[in-house]
């Protein structure tokens, strides 16, 4: 077991930082933790915060000290507005919750979780996480009741079928297992741009442009990131941005362009009011659980 003490901003709230279906963290009031197979191996880390400035972080096993070293990045401290201008409404939603972004660093597994957000409720792509991780994954180090994904060389000896009982579909299953073959030729892909990262993982069958946005968001922090093909969030821009309750992609875009370099900021902000009104029939879907794109 490892300890490091960490000065944060005043305003930081940790689950704001790292949220949504992609989010690798398990928060509480006052505690988050976060598992995951390091460079060096298993790890467990857990954030406590002692005062509003300073959180204690403490990590166990072989990966304990890279998760001490990526932690000020993993809770957004790595992160910058510069060159954010807010205005009109997201200047009011922004001032009313700032936030800053996180980087986990871990390509596989925001590959995994954003695989299996693909088409789905947020919900039911957090169960096949969790299951994913339980049935072919391994305990975490440390007193955190966590398991830690597979590792991609045991995702892609299984067949599609054995992702039935993860609530996984032949199509997802196979992406997924497509992706984790393809892994090891992706070894210093963070080293890239975003742009590059994305174009990169577009080259896999089965991964689009939500998936290689959503990739970048969670394990680089890409405050630039666009889901496009996106059920609800073109219609969350139209209505914020500009009153309308209907959107696309291309005017998603439009209403985007004025803060190119912070775009996945503006869409945190936008979902934040809880999307455009809603018409027609219910679907039942929440977030960013259902998407069109690959």
């Amino acid at each position: 077991m490892l300890t490091r003490t960490i000065t944060v901003t005043k305003s930081l709230n940790v689950a704001d930082t790292i949220r949504g279906a992609k989010a690798p963290l398990s928060t509480g009031p006052s505690t988050a933790t976060w598992s995951t197979r390091t460079p060096d191996g298993p790890g467990s880390l857990r954030f406590e915060r002692l005062d509003p400035t300073t959180l204690e972080t403490t990590a166990w096993g072989p990966g304990s000290e890279w998760m001490l070293d990526q932690a000020p990045r993993l809770i957004g401290q790595a992160d910058t507005v510069d060159g954010f201008k807010p205005s009109g409404p997201i200047l009011k939603l922004w001032r009313q919750k700032p936030f800053v972004l996180g980087r986990t660093d871990r390509l596989w597994d925001s590959l995994v979780l954003g695989v299996l957000g693909q088409r789905v409720q947020t919900q039911n792509a957090r169960k096949s996480q969790r299951l994913l991780r339980r049935h072919f994954g391994e305990p975490a180090p440390g007193p955190t009741d966590s398991w830690i994904l597979p590792e991609p060389a045991v995702v892609a000896e299984l067949g599609y079928h054995h992702f039935h009982s993860l609530g996984v579909e032949r199509k997802r299953s196979e992406t997924l297992i497509r992706v984790a073959k393809e892994l090891r030729r992706l070894d210093d892909l963070l080293s890239k741009t975003p742009d590059e990262v994305q174009a990169r993982l577009q080259r896999i069958r089965g991964v689009g442009p939500w998936t290689a946005a959503m990739v970048t968001a969670t394990s680089m922090g890409d405050p630039d990131a666009v889901p496009l093909g996106d059920f609800h969030i073109p219609n969350t821009i139209a209505w914020v941005l500009a009153g309308e309750p209907r959107g696309d992609d291309r005017r998603m875009l439009q209403l985007l362009e004025p803060y190119r370099g912070h775009r996945w900021r503006v869409v945190r902000l936008a979902k934040e009011t809880g999307g455009a009104p809603k018409f027609g029939p219910r679907l039942g879907l929440k977030g960013d659980g259902l998407h069109l794109g690959r």
